[in-house]
This record gives C-alpha cells, structure tokens and sequence, in this order.
C-alpha cells in the first residue's frame, strides 16, 4: 500500500504544476491583449488629435477665405453706393472667430462649417445685387448725361440753398447750447468757512461748486440734467456711486459724473450749486471741473490743492 501512496504523489504535483503553468500563461495573454488594446487606444487618439488639428487648420483656412471674399464684395458694394453693414458684420464676425487661434472640437468646427456654408449663398445674393447696382449706376450715368444745362443749373442752386439752411441750422443749434458762466470753486471746511483760492485737505471738508446758466433767448425751455465732472491730477474723474456720483452719455462713450442736478430750464439765469464730499484726502495738483449739459461741456473751472 505504502508503494502505491508514493506512486500516486508525484503524479498529484505534476498536474499543480500544469495548473500554474496554465494560469500564468492565461495571466500573459491577458496582459498581451491589455496592452495591445492601450495601445490601439493610444494609436487611436493620435490619430484623432491629428485628424482634427488638419480640421481646424482647414477651417482656418476657409475663414481666411470667405473673409477675404467678402472684402471684395464690400469695396465693390460700397463703390457702386449699396450698403454694406450686413457684410460688414459677417466679416467682423468672422475675423473673432479667426483670432481666437484655439483648437476648436469637432462639434464647434461642424457648427463654423455650416455658418461658414451659409455665408456662401449671402455672396451670391450680393454678387446678384452688385450687378443691380451696376445697371443702376450705368443707367443713372446715361441720366446725367442727358440732363440740359439748365437742369445743373437748377441742382447747383438747390445745393446751395441746402448747404446755406445748414449752416444756418448749425449756427442756430450752436446758439441754442447752453453756457456756464461765473464759475465759483471753493472748499468748505468743518465749521462751514469757504476759501476759493488754493486749498489744503484741512479746508476740504466739502467742496463747493456755484455758477449759473446764462442769458439764453434760443434754447428751448425745458427739463435738463446738468453733470459736473472733478477730474483729478491723474486725468481720472473722481466719482462714488454712494455719494451720488454715476454715469452719463458725452460723444456716444460713457462718462462718470461726480455730482448731478435735474434743473427745469427758464432762462432766468438760474444759479446751481453742487457741494461733493469725497471721504478722502485729495491729492496735491491741479483739478479740473467739468461742466455738462445736452451731450455737451457748457463750461469749467480748476481748483489747486496743495
């Protein structure tokens, strides 16, 4: 018994081995089929990289290109004396977008694609409209040509009346501005003293700011916003929205105020007083007042601190 125990043993360990043996060659493949499968992966996002680095630069490409078109269509539109400012927006657009300079996805380069497609049909509607305007211009140019000399002469008269009735209506809205005049400056202290001429910070509790609206027979009577704008030594405006101070309109760009007045326009002279208290030290050096009125300056002043 003893010999076929012993017999049987060795044949028990041979088949752990084979089982190892197995196991480690299924562990192998496993991480074959792991790897190659990383690296697929790998080879695949690659390729997807490059593939839509070619994309945005074909893109690139076609906004360069359409952009350039429509620079052609917009001098030939604007020559033939069409309108241009649908084009020219497109194009500004299209210049954004061109100086992003970022690596767009595939969904956003899509998306400029079919913009990029529909810009395309509006070209050819104004290559449509640029030959209109040609025949237009051709048959407006035959018109001139056959006009009598008495007809310039008439339209030469017209031009002038019309030039004239400018330049009165220009005199006129010039006439009709409002003027500041008197401009009083003068800082008040704590216990109400006023000193007009160069000031210290202990003298400025307030600043005080008079003057009045001058003698006026043309402008309209009416509501009016009278702003007064504190521009420190550095050429910045003073202003705190807390202490009454916002914005305003001057040449269509948006201005801050220091202080502002509401005021029903009489042509009585009316006198306005402004009092601003900063809160803080002023500065040393020369401040300018700036006084508005209609999207316009109606007068100034300066004050020193020193």
């Amino acid at each position: 018994m003893n010999t076929n125990f012993e017999k049987e043993k060795p044949t028990s360990t041979e088949k752990g081995k084979n089982i190892l043996i197995i196991v480690l060659i299924i562990l192998v493949i496993i991480s074959g089929i792991k790897l190659y499968s990383d690296s697929v992966d790998r080879n695949k996002k690659t390729e997807e990289i490059l593939l839509l680095s070619e994309e945005n630069n074909e893109i690139n490409q076609r906004l360069d290109s359409i952009t350039y078109q429509l620079d052609l269509r917009i001098q030939e539109i604007e020559k033939l004396g069409g309108d241009v400012s649908s084009l020219e927006e497109i194009r500004d657009q299209l210049i954004i977008e061109r100086n992003l300079d970022k690596k767009r996805s595939a969904e956003e380069i899509a998306s400029l694609n079919t913009k990029i497609n529909s810009y395309t049909a509006v070209l050819q509607e104004k290559d449509q409209e640029i030959v209109r305007l040609r025949e237009i211009n051709q048959q407006l140019y035959a018109e001139n040509e056959d006009l009598k000399s008495s007809q310039a002469e008439i339209e030469e008269t017209v031009v002038q009346l019309n030039l004239k009735k400018e330049e009165l209506e220009e005199k006129v809205n010039i006439a009709a501005r409002l003027k500041a005049e008197n401009v009083v400056i003068a800082a008040v202290n704590s216990r109400g003293r006023e000193r007009e001429d160069g000031f210290r910070n202990r003298q400025l509790e307030r600043l005080k700011i008079t003057f009045n609206i001058a003698d006026n027979k043309v402008a309209e009577k009416g509501p009016r916003d009278i702003f007064v704008q504190i521009i420190a030594p550095n050429n910045q405006p003073i202003f705190d929205i807390a202490r009454g101070s916002g914005t305003f309109l001057i040449d269509g760009r948006e201005e801050f105020y220091t202080v502002q007045q509401d005021i029903m326009f009489d042509n009585t002279k009316q006198v306005l007083t402004y009092f601003y208290e900063k809160g803080s030290k002023y500065v040393a050096g020369t401040y300018q007042v700036r006084i508005y009125a209609d999207n316009y300056q109606i007068g100034n002043g300066s004050f020193e601190v020193k």
